[in-house]
Formats: C-alpha cells, sequence, structure tokens
C-alpha cells in the first residue's frame, strides 16, 4: 500500500489517491516492461507483446493508425513521442488561420477543448448548484409532481455525497499537513535537511503522534528514501488542497474566463485553442507512451503498437471532465481520422450524458473503437455509476440500447495469484470487458522523464495500443471485430482472485467480475487475427 496512505491509516484518515494515478497495495517492483511481457516466457502477467513481436510480426506490413487520447494534456516534444505525434497535414503551423476549413485554427496535433483551465469543480458541485436554487428550501417537505420528486431525490444524493467528499478533503489536508509540521519537527531536532534512515533510528520522540509518524516513517525511509517520501507527503498535501480550493468548492467557477464558450449550448463546437500541453500534461503523456512510445530507438519505453501516431485531445483538467467537451473531443477524433480513442477519465455524475451518447453513436457509425478505464474506486460498476459508459440512456435514464464499439477494461497486476485484480480497480460482470496491466506502469512524462503509475488508466492504453496493433496489421477489420477479436482472445485464469465488496474482501472468479473472464493478450489476439483472417480470405474464393 502507498506508504501516505498507511500513515493517513494510522491517524484514523481514511486516504484518497493524491494523483489522477490509482495507489496499488504492492510495495515490490515488478521486471521492466512487466505489462508487454510473458506469463510463461517471463515470469509476469503482461500481455505477450514481445512474444508477438518476435513470434508472429516478423517481416509483416502494417498501416499506420490513428489513437485518439482524450485527457489532461500531451508533451508533443517528449524524446520517445515526438516521432508518432499525429500531424495535421492540411493545416500550416503558425499562420493563424484555418488552412483546412475544420473550424480549428493550426490544430496541428490535435485541440484542447478547456483553454486555459487547469483545476475544475467535481460534477457533484455543478450538480448542486444547478438544483439548489430550486431545491435548496424544500429540504424537509416534498416535490409536487413525480419529475420533481425524481430530481429531489438526486439533489439529496448529491448534497450527502458532496458533504461527505469535502469532510474526507478537509481531514485529509489536516492531518497531511499536521504530519508534515511533526516531520520538520523532528529535522530541526537531528539539525539536518536530508536525513538517512539511521538519523531515524536514533531519534528519541516526544508524545505518541510523533512517534507513531517515527514508527511508521522508519521502514518506508528503508524501503524507498527521505526524499520520496517527503515528496508524497507534499503531494498529499497539494492533492487535499486542490480537493478544497477547486474540487469541491461551490463557489468556484474557472469556465468563465478560460475556455470562451457558452456553457450552457451543449452543442457549440468551437472553442477552446490549440495548445495540446497545457499546465500538467503528466496523466496524457504517460497514456500516451503506454500506447505508442516509440520501441526501436533505444530510448525510455516500448509502446504497445508500432505503427500509430497519436492524437492529442485536452479535455481533462484538474477535477472533473465536462460532457461537451468530451462530446466535442470525440467528434474531433473521428472527423479527423481516428480509429481508436483512448479514454483513461471517468466521474460517478453526468451533467449532459445524452451530448455524450450522441458522440459514441456518431463514433460506432463511423467504424471508431472507443476504450474506456472503468476507474479506481474498487467498486461494482454495475451497481454505481461511472461515466462515460457504453449504456444510451433517455431522459429519465431508462437504458435504450448499448455501443458495439466500446471496451471497457480494468486494471490487473503481474503475479498470477489471488491479488492479480488491482485493489483500486472497478470491476463488474456486465460492465466491465476485461482486464489488462495497470500496477507500476513505467511510461512516459513531461519533460522526457519517465515514472512508474498505477490506474486504470494505464490500463485502457494497454487495451487501445492492443486494439492499434490488431488495426494496424488487419487493417480490413471492423472495431466491431477487434473488441471481438479481444474478447475472446483473453487468458483465462483458474484461480480466484481478491476484490473490495461493501467495504469487505472476498474471492471471486474473473469470470464472476467481467464479461470475458479474463487478461487481454497480444500475442492470443494475432493469432486470432490471422486465423479469422485466413477464414474469411477461403469463403470469400
Amino acid at each position: 500500500m502507498n506508504f501516505i496512505k498507511k500513515l493517513l491509516y494510522t491517524v484514523a484518515v481514511i486516504a484518497l489517491p493524491f494523483t489522477s494515478f490509482a495507489q496499488s497495495d504492492d510495495d515490490e517492483k515488478p521486471k521492466e516492461n512487466w505489462q508487454n511481457l510473458d506469463l510463461k516466457a517471463d515470469g509476469v502477467f503482461g500481455i505477450s507483446t514481445e512474444k508477438a513481436y518476435n513470434e508472429l510480426l516478423k517481416g509483416k506490413s502494417s498501416k499506420t493508425v490513428i489513437v485518439a487520447v482524450i485527457d489532461g494534456g500531451i508533451d508533443e516534444e517528449h524524446e520517445d513521442l515526438k516521432q508518432v505525434m499525429w500531424v495535421n497535414a492540411k493545416e500550416i503551423a503558425g499562420n493563424g488561420i484555418d488552412d483546412d476549413k475544420n473550424g480549428y485554427i493550426d490544430d496541428i496535433h490535435g485541440w484542447n477543448f478547456i483553454g486555459k483551465v487547469h483545476y475544475d469543480n467535481m460534477e457533484v458541485v455543478r450538480l448542486i448548484n444547478k438544483l439548489q436554487p430550486k431545491y435548496a428550501a424544500a429540504l424537509n417537505s416534498t416535490p409536487f409532481n413525480e419529475e420533481e420528486r425524481k430530481e429531489f431525490q438526486l439533489y439529496k444524493k448529491l448534497v450527502t455525497d458532496y458533504m461527505a467528499k469535502l469532510q474526507q478533503a478537509q481531514m485529509g489536508l489536516q492531518n497531511t499537513t499536521l504530519i508534515l509540521k511533526y516531520l520538520d519537527g523532528m529535522l530541526v531536532i537531528m539539525g539536518k535537511t536530508e536525513p538517512t534512515i539511521e538519523d531515524f533510528n536514533n531519534y528519541k520522540t516526544e508524545g505518541d503522534i510523533e512517534s507513531q509518524v517515527l514508527k511508521f516513517l522508519k521502514p518506508e525511509i528503508k524501503k524507498t528514501s527521505y526524499k520520496e517520501f517527503r515528496k508524497e507527503l507534499e503531494d498529499g498535501i497539494e492533492h487535499y488542497d486542490a480537493q478544497v480550493k477547486y474540487h469541491l468548492n461551490l463557489e468556484f467557477d474557472p469556465r468563465k474566463d478560460s475556455v470562451g464558450d457558452n456553457y450552457a449550448n451543449s452543442y457549440e463546437k468551437y472553442y477552446g485553442n490549440n495548445d495540446i500541453t497545457g499546465p500538467d500534461a503528466e496523466h496524457g503523456t504517460h497514456v500516451a507512451g503506454i500506447i505508442g512510445a516509440v520501441r526501436n530507438n533505444g530510448l525510455g519505453i516500448k509502446g504497445v503498437a508500432d505503427n500509430v501516431r497519436i492524437m492529442a485531445l485536452r479535455t481533462v483538467p484538474d477535477g472533473d471532465e465536462r460532457d461537451k467537451d468530451v462530446a466535442n473531443s470525440i467528434r474531433y477524433a473521428v472527423d479527423n481520422g481516428a480509429k481508436i480513442i483512448n479514454m483513461s477519465f471517468g466521474k460517478a455524475y453526468s451533467w449532459d450524458k445524452k451530448v455524450v451518447d450522441e458522440a459514441v453513436k456518431y463514433a460506432v457509425s463511423k467504424d471508431v473503437l472507443m476504450v474506456h478505464a472503468a476507474g479506481n474506486d474498487g467498486k461494482n460498476t454495475e451497481k454505481e455509476d461511472n461515466v462515460p459508459n457504453r449504456l444510451y440512456v433517455d431522459s429519465t435514464g431508462v437504458t435504450m440500447g448499448t455501443a458495439e464499439g466500446w471496451i471497457e477494461v480494468g486494471a490487473s497486476g503481474w503475479e498470477n495469484d489471488e491479488t492479480l485484480v488491482a485493489s483500486f480497480s472497478n470491476y463488474g460482470g456486465k460492465s466491465v470487458d476485461v482486464f489488462a496491466p495497470g500496477v507500476k506502469i513505467n511510461s512516459t512524462m513531461p519533460g522526457s522523464k519517465y515514472k512508474e503509475n498505477d490506474g486504470t488508466s494505464m490500463a485502457s492504453p494497454v487495451v487501445a495500443g492492443l486494439a492499434a496493433l490488431i488495426r494496424s496489421y488487419y487493417p480490413h477489420f471492423s472495431a466491431v471485430q477487434v473488441k471481438e477479436i479481444i474478447m475472446n482472445s483473453v487468458a483465462k485464469v483458474d484461480q480466484k482472485v481478491k476484490i473490495r465488496e461493501e467495504g469487505s474482501s472476498s474471492k471471486v472468479l474473473l469470470s464472476e467480475i467481467s464479461v470475458s473472464g479474463g487478461i487481454v493478450n497480444a500475442y492470443n489476439a494475432l493469432l486470432l487475427a490471422e486465423k479469422t483472417n485466413s477464414t474469411a480470405a477461403v469463403k470469400s474464393k
């Protein structure tokens, strides 16, 4: 378990992840590039990408596939990504003219639909602000008609959820700040700025809280370093501070002066700018590298797919993404040639699901495959919403159909045992399609750096990369065919795995918590693709 999370538990605080990445319970370190390795040959439950390249793809030709990454921004100058960034050949960079007449000026590598926004609210805050003028005075009364009654029930749920999140954030900020204060006090007494494990071993505590901090700190310093511990503690303070100041602040509205759109118009398309990097491109850069970092340049990491172009769509702030921006990003990706869209984001509530559903239908109609992260709450998404999702719903929330060209992805680890499913990963027998590596995934970070991160946000691009690999070597396959190949070629798991369920843990089969019942596998998928291709060729004669 992440060491700050452990520390917060020692002072009776339930911690949230400090960034948009999840945090695993495993302190061990897997083999380098483990997500692309093979269980039998390498002893880690990767997706056998390297085996597929070595045994199945040598000498075969491929077609370039455009993969759209809808995220928080991408560092297009990263040493391992700049060669694979999508370039809009119809646009002349920097001339201030919409050369290709698509409505977006100088969109060379993609588009930014959130302008200068860095922080934003959670959707629960926006919905409370929307409903509060109507229902705040009615908390102890009952609205008259059925529609109002449902809306009022939603409002009460929103307020309850909001208060719990705010309390958790305030407690998190209070406690992480207190821990740092005690830690700094220790340093003053030690007379050190970068103490060693020996310094902490020799330190004499005063009081119970200081003893708790020291008791926890020593094994963590021994495993990592003081510098890493402090960095994560400071990240924790920054995270909780952002939640209190921005995510959960009912009076904070960054949209008005930062984007330049009429937010009330969900169907407005042309706004934002061409800055695809933005103020915080860590998450999107990491995702992009997993999909398509250059494999043969001797640098950094190896992406799953070897012939892709990454289209960047900056849509996700530090906070919840907005449905209007998601819908426009999907449409932009489709209209500009993307065949796969990766969506490593999600939220519990939706402002305007209809506009997103319509964009998803548009993508499906244009043979685009959408790959979406299942979420990091350790919950069953058959019971609790994680949107966007494959379900088309009407104005009352009734399901009116599903998107066939959609893959929902949970996260797995590298060990073939009961801990295979990541402890943070959402799951669902009908709502999650597959699992893929999402724990300690090393990938690209801004400034030509690299870092390990956890999350279904990392698992989704593994699958998006696999889908791109299949479409690259078998370009005539439709999006739905590619999905079927991925689903029907998973590596099955016999043993039961641990999941969190309603406050406790239980053991289940993967077939009980996912549609496919397995971990995606590139080698198996390409074998099945070749078999499907050969069968189709025989039938056509």
